[in-house]
């Protein structure tokens, strides 16, 4: 629960600035695009933050399971030091190519939307030093037996940033600019309670000044086991700009136009990020058990982990599937938009694109399940297969002879094939499993 509140928190960062967005008269639909160019750039910054942080999650929880505690206090020091050099250098890379970047998210669809891109895009590139590494310590604080305190981290960010959205876009009339303030001084806040909660209120894992030294070894560990969830968002933010430049183009050749088919997908995407955070809360709140148990060698209870958490985020899944299926444009509507169009495209946009939703459990538990017992080379096929293999090359294909349609089948197709290669996958594992715990005296 911990966890899901920690994702759902991450996630309404964005979420909250755009219907903040959507609702000032001024901003509209333009605000509302420029929110979702900018909204990729995120996620790049939080594969990275992620990697780290859930690689350093899975190595300490395996650690601890073996009772090797150096080894887990030097994966967080070693952690801390990747996090802020990586988020510094990201921040730096962003602000010398930003135009390049913004162009190649779909920020030039016309002036206005690549102005408000541009304001919302330097402050927030401004905010990714304290965003990656709030991010990647918030997994490391759950690591280290301190769940509730994870949440605390990112929810005091959030609610700073509900707080100031609105004072800063309508009683101080910054516009944007405003808005991705609030959001930067919000993530901030939730970086110094981390930085806090590790120089004050560790649990298990106490650091010393060596364990800042950066070892190959320990790096080459995180990395393996931070790295398939990193290629997961770096091939996902892939897909999501070809998703952008598609609907752009065929956007462009229909009714709606490329600005609507833009803020729609935009709109759908963060209504199921909430449904969706759930899942995979479900997901990363089982790492550490994964990762104790196997190190422990109490298979049993790593297969029942995973049993119990398919169901319940299956369960999850299906709700979400019949929430947006059912109310679209009631959910839609909390974005604000009046016109008819955007509910026109969002609406057929859901129909089809996330058609598949209710098999989307299967996916991110199943990778971070082999990824959190050490075998992050069948977690980063996942991701592959998934993103890389099926979704992009359909992006690209599907459109040749649907136009807009193809695009959005692309989705349920690519859902469905991945969802049937990553159950036998997970099937097969637990079945090596038991035949492990059988021999286990």
């Amino acid at each position: 629960i911990p966890c899901i509140i920690s994702l759902l928190v991450g996630a309404l960062y964005n979420i909250v600035d755009q219907i903040f967005i959507a609702n000032a008269s001024y901003l509209g639909s333009y605000g509302n695009a420029a929110n979702t160019v900018v909204f990729p750039l995120t996620v790049v910054a939080l594969a990275i933050a992620v990697m780290i942080g859930d690689g350093c999650c899975a190595f300490v929880s395996i650690s601890l399971g073996q009772n090797e505690v150096p080894k887990a206090r030097r994966s967080v020091g070693n952690a801390v030091v990747m996090c802020l050099v990586s988020s510094i250098v990201l921040a730096a890379l962003y602000l010398i190519f930003a135009d390049n970047i913004l162009a190649m998210f779909g920020g030039t669809v016309n002036a206005e939307t690549y102005h408000h891109s541009q304001e919302y895009f330097f402050y927030i590139t401004l905010g990714v030093p304290s965003y990656m590494f709030g991010q990647a310590m918030n997994p490391v604080i759950r690591a280290d037996g301190s769940p509730k305190f994870s949440s605390g981290v990112l929810l005091s960010g959030a609610i700073f940033n509900m707080i100031f959205d609105p004072i800063f876009l309508f009683a101080c009339s910054m516009g944007i600019q405003g808005v991705a303030l609030a959001t930067v001084l919000g993530q901030g806040l939730s970086s110094c309670l981390a930085l806090y909660y590790l120089v004050r209120r560790r649990h298990m894992v106490t650091l010393e000044r060596e364990d800042f030294r950066l070892s190959a070894g320990t790096i080459k560990g995180i990395g393996a086991l931070g790295g398939a969830i990193f290629f997961n968002h770096v091939i996902m933010t892939a897909a999501q700009v070809i998703l952008m430049n598609m609907l752009r183009t065929y956007g462009a050749q229909s009714v709606y136009g490329s600005e609507i088919a833009i803020a729609g997908s935009g709109a759908v995407g963060k209504v199921m990020i909430v449904f969706l955070s759930c899942v995979i809360g479900i997901a990363l709140g089982c790492q550490p058990i994964f990762g104790f148990n196997y190190g422990s060698k109490r298979y049993d209870r790593v297969i029942e982990a995973y049993r119990k958490a398919l169901r319940y985020g299956t369960t999850l899944a299906v709700i979400a599937f019949l929430c947006i299926q059912l109310f679209p444009r009631q959910i839609l509507s909390i974005f604000g938009s009046e016109d008819p169009l955007f509910y026109e495209f969002s609406i057929h946009y859901i129909r089809i694109y996330l058609l598949m939703t209710f098999v989307n459990a299967f996916q991110p538990i199943t990778s971070n399940f082999f990824t959190s017992i050490g075998k992050a080379k069948l977690g980063f096929w996942m991701a592959l297969v998934r993103q890389g293999l099926l979704l992009i090359p359909l992006l690209l294909l599907l459109p040749l002879a649907l136009g807009m349609d193809g695009v959005l089948w692309a989705g349920p197709i690519s859902d469905g094939v991945a969802a049937v290669l990553v159950l036998v996958l997970g099937a097969r594992e637990v079945r090596r499993l038991t035949v492990q715990q059988e021999e286990t005296p």
